[in-house]
């Protein structure tokens, strides 16, 4: 039997199989992630090399400084992740990856890394949507977290609302027409002088400020569920440049502490709406932006009013890492989906 025929009928008998135990990698921009995963909910190791301080230098990720990285990274975080869950890549029975949505290259990194693995061990390879991904994170945060539930998306790289309908069945209910929420962070702490990434250090800055600054900018698409940052971002910008050309005073703590009550308020009050019309009772959150403290004491504040349960992930499955990926990987084997071949390749862009 060649490896496929092999992999093949080791993917159906993981079906049934009590236990599973996955080795999942993800690489889809700055993150080198290795994390062994069992059953979808227990994490036995999952090692995150971050490129953060990197990529700082240059305000943002530079993709082919990224995939470099992930190729300098990735056997080491291999080594310390198998030493972690003191298991051995024979005990492995899949290998799970990232294919999209991300940097080409980085994400041809983790999935040559994949496919070299699950060829070598002769275990089936599983090709994962980061976006599921993100999902997946809180099924390790929360052990009772069962669908259906409404999934809020916020990341550096999307911003959604999901009806999430089982553990694979997922319904786009909206998205960002523009900006992700997570990029529009970046670049309003471009223009505030801020480091990379933005979201945290907009989030610290706007603890010493007051919501008092009146943007030139309304809210779009309220009667939508769709999203859209790029005015906003506009606004911010054109509001600092006003100020500086003009030498007039403003207060750096005031603009970022307005602007995250924007961005928040909106995230909220689309979300509120949409679990009152789908008469969802369980709310989830998903993604980078995720991790954000105003969003989620506003979030938590408006769930306790409206009896709605709930859900954040722990700060460090809420950015780039593997366990998500092991997580989700466990149901889309059990679903009978997301089996690949080693033709797989890296996709920049994938659906929900």
């Amino acid at each position: 039997m060649n490896y496929l025929e092999i992999a093949k009928e080791k993917y159906e008998k993981l079906k049934t199989q009590r236990d599973v135990t996955i080795l999942a990698i993800e690489s889809s921009c700055d993150e080198t992630s290795i994390a062994v995963v069992k059953n979808g909910r227990q994490v036995l190791s999952n090692i995150v090399s971050s490129q953060i301080d990197i990529h700082r230098l240059f305000g943002g990720v530079v993709p082919e400084v990224a995939s470099r990285n992930h190729i300098k990274n990735i056997v080491a975080v291999l080594e310390e992740s198998l030493k972690a869950s003191n298991l051995s890549l024979k005990d492995m029975d899949a290998v799970a990856v990232t294919y999209g949505a991300g940097l080409i290259g980085a994400l041809l990194v983790g999935i040559n890394f994949a496919k070299t693995l699950a060829y070598a061990l002769k275990v089936p390879l599983i090709a994962v949507s980061h976006v599921h991904g993100h999902i997946g994170a809180n099924y390790i945060s929360h052990l009772d977290l069962e669908p259906p539930f409404l999934c809020l998306m916020v990341s550096g790289g999307h911003t959604a609302l999901i009806d999430v309908q089982n553990y694979c069945r997922f319904h786009l209910i909206g998205s960002t027409v523009d900006d992700s929420v997570g990029e529009c962070f970046d670049k309003v702490a471009r223009v505030l002088g801020l480091p990379y990434p933005g979201g945290p250090a907009i989030q610290k800055m706007a603890q010493d400020g007051k919501n008092v600054v009146k943007f030139n900018y309304k809210t779009p698409l309220k009667d939508t569920y769709n999203f859209s940052f790029s005015g906003l971002k506009t606004a911010v910008v054109n509001f600092v440049h006003n100020k500086e050309q003009k030498h007039e005073e403003f207060s750096k703590s005031d603009i970022a502490c307005s602007f995250q009550e924007l961005v928040t308020d909106e995230l909220c009050t689309k979300t509120m709406r949409a679990c009152k019309e789908l008469k969802q009772k369980k709310l989830v959150v998903a993604g980078g932006v995720g991790a954000n403290s105003r969003l989620r004491e506003k979030l938590q504040d408006y769930c306790t009013k409206n009896n709605i349960k709930l859900y954040l992930p722990a700060l460090k499955y809420c950015t780039d890492n593997a366990a998500m990926i092991g997580a989700i990987a466990y149901y889309y084997i059990k679903a009978g989906i997301g089996f690949a071949d080693l033709t797989l390749t890296a996709k920049p862009t994938v659906s929900i």
